[in-house]
């Protein structure tokens, strides 16, 4: 029997996720409870079933995240009695590790502090992420086993070849492996396969009205830092820091909808959605090599 493209990717995804707990002592997966995270966490399931998921789930949050993810992301830990770890980039700042960069600033960048912190306090050397190579350019360097070294970083040069399916996971005490077990998947592929797991998502990925206003190209969500000039018919295709997060117009409040209306768009979700993302690929090279997911 032939397997679908479906099939053969969540087969693919499984076996990097068992391979990367089996070879590493203490991995973590990253969860926003984005669709990204929310697929990598059905993976993570259905890799251990009927056993529980044997690590945490993390999510660096930078405190500007939209209302309606942060209850889906407790709903969703509490229904599947996972555990849960929140690193604050509040308390990163509040300690002096960062500068608060001023109110209804973007908090992105100061991430790569909070999640490095994280990682040494609870000594993780594994950390599964929903990244996928169609989401920017400079991501489309990384493999599958992305290496970094004792501060974080990462280096293109250094990266370790993968052959067949076969991963290295060896790192040396201080260092630590990003895993994208997504890394051949395509948005379209994403919203695929959460129609046919029929997977709960964050409301704001289907179209609602909502007040937003109209900044630079994008349309921003209305928030404590800054009220919304009209009430519109949106949706999010990502979600992260409600400052630099666009919504899209839209009227797709099925996933069926959004299902045809990704097939039928040209532009990546980043590119169109995410202003911190509108930068140069060197640019996001140096993010990475400081630690960034």
């Amino acid at each position: 029997m032939s397997l679908t493209h479906l099939q053969v990717l969540e087969s693919e995804a499984i076996h990097v996720i068992r391979e990367v707990a089996a070879e590493l002592e203490k991995p973590v997966l990253l969860f926003s409870g984005g669709k990204d995270s929310i697929v990598l966490a059905h993976l993570a399931r259905k890799a251990f079933a009927p056993g529980p998921i044997p690590f945490p789930l993390l999510h660096v949050d930078t405190g500007h995240n939209f209302p309606e993810v942060l209850e889906f992301r407790d709903r969703f830990v509490a229904q599947l009695d996972l555990r849960l770890i929140v690193a604050s980039v509040q308390d990163s700042i509040d300690a002096g590790r960062v500068r608060d960069p001023g109110a209804g600033a973007s908090r992105n960048r100061l991430q790569s502090v909070t999640l490095l912190d994280a990682i040494g306090t609870h000594g993780f050397d594994a950390l599964f992420g929903g990244a996928r190579r169609d989401e920017e350019r400079a991501r489309a360097k990384e493999r599958v086993l992305s290496f970094r070294d004792e501060f974080g970083g990462w280096d293109p040069r250094a990266q370790r070849p993968e052959l067949w399916d076969l991963y290295n996971g060896r790192v040396a005490p201080g260092e630590n492996v990003r895993a994208f077990p997504l890394s051949n998947w395509t948005e379209l592929d994403v919203w695929e396969y959460i129609a046919t797991e029929a997977l709960a998502l964050p409301s704001i990925y289907l179209a609602h009205e909502r007040p937003v206003y109209e900044q630079d190209g994008m349309l921003y969500a209305e928030s404590e830092w800054r009220a919304g000039d009209t009430v519109e018919s949106v949706r999010y295709r990502t979600v992260g820091d409600m400052t630099c997060t666009g919504a899209v117009r839209s009227t797709a409040s099925s996933l069926e909808a959004v299902v045809a209306e990704i097939t039928a768009t040209r532009i990546t979700e980043r590119g169109q959605t995410r202003a911190d993302d509108r930068v140069t690929v060197a640019a996001m090279e140096d993010r990475k090599k400081e630690g960034y997911f």
